[in-house]
């Protein structure tokens, strides 16, 4: 096979007449057809030609050339079986064409416009070159100069960018085996991953869900960020050993509040699979309005003895890396009986003699609140004296859990602020689409 361009567009090569060696044309180019590579670009492997109404494969080899149309076969033999594909074959015109994707770089569900191919090693007639799928062309708003929509840019307001920037959802469970280990989308962060989910089509949802539940911390991470009701559909339609595995990941104020949504015939069983540890947090968070100050706490916190030291304390801070990092923030100085003495924050720690007494740099009488407490009277008490967390205690002073600031944020703002759309246009260099 010859030709004398380095790249090609599906959306020219599309609908192509297809003809045999001697130019009599035979049918139609109806797709592309590449074969998974892991983490390498796409590879084309044939065509789906439509030939008398049957759709049949035809091996890359046997394309003299992409140049012209109509497109040339350099052998005289077909196969006209119906064309059925393999395990890691994809489709470009079905599967990709017109479908969205993720775009990973911002974090976004864009429309696939057009598709580009290129020979990995580019030469004019150069032979023994293999095509690749390089580019995703995503379709650009219109530009307006003075009040009128300006001219396209080049080529129909097409972009193209690589295609590694983008994670496909295809919807064919034939080649979901070989594109999970390789995911892109385990490049986001928890919420951005929500985001997409909560903007994604049924379909689009049981794809993204896929390539996170490969890990089992980001899944987690990722439901404790999703808006309620959609968390709620998405572990409803699970077991209740699947959802109790996600909860038993999750912050137990979290999980409490994701059970709370289950239906009541459910809430036992799901609570009943959950290791000891996470299921007495839950139940005692349960107990309280989901309003108040006890029913928002954390019970993920560090607590140290009054009468240790500095040092004690931040090696219980280096100990506890697998806490949210704003619990983090602050270390509570118990008496014997869990009473809270004082509260000492981190930067102080840092900065004082690790052989110091840690009740010697705490606030001896720290900002804190009962557990009945109305989650608006927290938020006012943390601005008013800046606190990043503020501990909940009961009527002895007992230390029962941690507020911190991103909860009182994620309950005191708008309902609808995670459909929030983005104040600025997409950036125009990247070709972004809506």
């Amino acid at each position: 096979m010859t030709t004398t361009q380095a790249t090609l567009r599906l959306s020219r090569l599309l609908n192509r007449a297809v003809a045999d060696r001697a130019g009599e044309s035979i049918g139609r180019l109806a797709d592309v057809i590449v074969r998974l590579r892991g983490a390498d670009y796409p590879l084309v492997t044939g065509l789906v030609a439509s030939v008398g109404g049957r759709e049949i494969f035809v091996p890359v080899d046997q394309v003299a050339s992409f140049d012209g149309d109509p497109l040339r076969l350099s052998s005289a033999r077909l196969d006209l079986r119906h064309f059925d594909r393999r395990e890691g074959e994809v489709l470009l015109r079905a599967d990709v064409l017109g479908h969205r994707l993720i775009d990973v770089a911002n974090a976004r569900l864009v429309r696939a416009a057009d598709l580009e191919l290129s020979l990995d090693r580019p030469g004019s007639g150069e032979a023994g070159g293999e095509w690749v799928l390089t580019g995703v062309g995503t379709r650009r708003r219109p530009r307006r100069l003075l009040g009128r929509l300006g001219p396209p840019s080049e080529d129909g307001a097409r972009a193209f960018r690589d295609w590694h920037d983008f994670e496909w959802l295809i919807g064919h469970e034939g080649s979901a085996r070989l594109r999970g280990p390789f995911a892109r989308i385990r490049r986001l962060k928890p919420a951005q991953i929500a985001d997409l989910l909560e903007n994604a089509s049924k379909e689009e949802e049981t794809e993204i869900l896929g390539r996170v539940h490969a890990d089992p911390e980001l899944e987690a991470d990722v439901f404790e960020e999703l808006d309620e009701d959609l968390a709620a559909r998405l572990l409803g339609a699970r077991t209740d050993a699947d959802i109790a595995a996600v909860l038993a990941r999750m912050r137990a104020d979290d999980a409490a509040d994701a059970i709370a949504e289950l239906p009541q015939h459910r809430r036992q069983p799901v609570l009943d699979l959950l290791p000891a540890g996470p299921r007495a947090k839950v139940l005692t968070l349960m107990r309280f309005n989901s309003t108040s100050a006890g029913g928002l706490m954390g019970m993920d916190f560090i607590a140290v003895p009054v009468r240790a030291t500095v040092g004690d304390a931040l090696a219980r801070v280096r100990e506890s890396a697998l806490l949210q990092p704003e619990a983090l923030t602050s270390v509570h100085a118990v008496d014997d009986f869990g009473g809270l003495r004082g509260v000492a924050r981190l930067v102080s720690l840092v900065q004082a003699d690790p052989g110091a007494a840690l009740i010697d740099v705490s606030d001896t009488d720290p900002v804190r609140v009962g557990a009945d407490a109305d989650i608006t009277d927290v938020a006012v008490l943390m601005t008013d004296y800046n606190l990043i967390t503020i501990p909940v205690v009961d009527d002895d002073r007992r230390l029962l859990g941690v507020i911190t600031v991103d909860d009182v944020l994620e309950i005191t703002l708008p309902e609808d602020w995670r459909r929030r759309e983005a104040a600025e246009p997409p950036d125009a260099r990247h070709g972004d689409a809506r």
